[in-house]
């Protein structure tokens, strides 16, 4: 034999089996606007009082509940006028109700809390070379008159920052460079002076300027393709009038250094929290070596209150992002 299927259960001259449908996955939807009333139905089990307690009429109420059971196809209550006990069917059914509603409160209450202006929260992404000093310090700034707004921080590379801001995980982000994307609104807040980074005993250490067509020969050391510090590298090189010879990628521009000062290559970099030892930092005089730091958010994407806060402080930061890092 064969069997049709619909998008609702059908019911054999008013009984409660389910004639031949099988429970699609459209018969959520149905349900869940009623989960609440049946909870409050099957905790009275009295449609009065249900009704006294939720606020919603008798009529709304006992239809709710016959459309419930239709939709299951199957009895959920034995009544007795305006009583109502559970079928055993209507007791397994309640237990997995009450734990939806639940975890539903729940949900709700993380969210509230999330979008609370006291001490809502703020997911923010940056550079890893902006994690030592340069975030801590606006945090710090920034608490100072919302102590009790909390931040999930994420450090990565600049495309994987975009791409958490298009999926939600992130509300803002600082990177550079500063995106130009029509689902995305971007804001330049500094600039930030790169260095030619090369081993204490290369043959431009003495020197404090260079050009850096000077480093045409030398091999670098750089960030991996797809970070922006490495699109950054490749143009300004570009610009010299050469393409670098890379030696040795990475993820982290302390280790770049590292790698410089045990003489494997030169780099260009932004300045460090802390000098560090083995290495001379060389201001660039041509072209012109910076990279500019922006903040980003999600075109259209409402902010909380927390996030709106925090967006307005860095904005308010433009031209003193970086304070105290050397130049």
């Amino acid at each position: 034999m064969v069997h049709e299927r619909s998008s609702q259960p059908r019911l054999s001259h008013g009984s409660y089996e389910e004639a031949t449908e099988d429970f699609t996955e459209d018969t959520a939807l149905l349900l869940v606007p009623r989960l609440a009333y049946f909870a409050g139905v099957a905790r009275q089990e009295h449609v009065t009082r249900a009704s006294l307690e939720m606020g919603v009429p008798q009529s709304t109420l006992s239809r709710a509940m016959v459309r419930l059971e239709r939709d299951l196809g199957v009895a959920l209550f034995a009544r007795r006028g305006r009583t109502v006990s559970l079928t055993p069917a209507g007791r397994t059914f309640l237990g997995a109700v009450e734990r939806a509603l639940a975890e539903v409160e729940r949900a709700a209450e993380v969210v509230r809390a999330d979008a609370d202006p006291r001490a809502g929260k703020v997911a923010f992404g940056f550079l890893h070379t902006m994690g030592s000093e340069t975030v801590p310090g606006l945090l710090r700034a920034f608490r100072a008159d919302h102590p009790k707004v909390r931040f999930t921080l994420v450090q990565n590379y600049g495309e994987a920052m975009l791409g958490g801001l298009r999926s939600g995980d992130l509300d803002l982000c600082l990177t550079s460079p500063v995106p130009d994307a029509p689902d995305l609104v971007a804001r330049r807040l500094d600039e930030q002076r790169l260095r030619l980074v090369v081993p204490d005993d290369h043959r431009l250490a003495r020197r404090r300027r260079v050009r850096l067509a000077e480093a045409a020969e030398d091999v670098f050391v750089t960030l991996e393709p797809g970070y922006g510090l490495r699109r950054i590298t490749d143009d300004l090189c570009a610009q010299a009038g050469f393409t670098p010879k890379v030696a040795f990628e990475g993820e982290e521009a302390e280790t770049l250094r590292g790698l410089v000062a045990a003489g494997l290559g030169v780099a260009l970099l932004p300045p460090p929290a802390v000098a560090r030892p083995g290495v001379v930092e060389l201001t660039v005089t041509a072209p012109r070596a910076v990279r500019e730091i922006g903040v980003a958010w999600l075109d259209g994407h409402p902010d909380t209150a927390p996030v709106a806060a925090f967006k307005k402080f860095l904005l308010s930061r433009r031209g003193r992002l970086l304070p105290g890092l050397p130049e």
